[in-house]
């Protein structure tokens, strides 16, 4: 029998319609940052992350979007130069947050009217 956990990481998070973007920063990794997806309320998500690992997540940006997980994708490519391992990348948080606000409007999946 699949738990809730594996079930809803089965679902494609590419499918998803609506919901967040966001950058997390960590208490321990005050170089590192997280950058990714949920449809879930981003502070309580960021909660229950920190439950599953020593340190605390924090929300530092949040942008509420149309396929998040897409944007997402798009917005990871500006980062590629800077070290990363899956979500986490080695860059400031402000500077994130500006190529996330700068880029997500080019992007046409996106509609922050919701």
């Amino acid at each position: 029998m699949n738990t809730l956990e594996e079930t809803q990481q089965s679902i494609p998070t590419d499918n998803v319609s609506f919901g967040n973007v966001y950058i997390m920063t960590h208490s321990i990794f005050s170089n590192v940052i997280r950058i990714g997806c949920t449809t879930k309320n981003t502070e309580d998500y960021a909660k229950e992350l920190s439950a599953q690992t020593p340190g605390e997540y924090s929300i530092y940006f949040s942008l509420p979007c149309d396929n998040p997980c897409m944007v997402k994708k798009e917005i990871r490519k500006h980062f590629n130069s800077k070290n990363h391992v899956n979500e986490f990348y080695e860059i400031s948080p402000e500077a994130a947050k500006t190529i996330l606000k700068r880029e997500v409007m080019k992007i046409p999946l996106v509609s922050t009217s919701k």
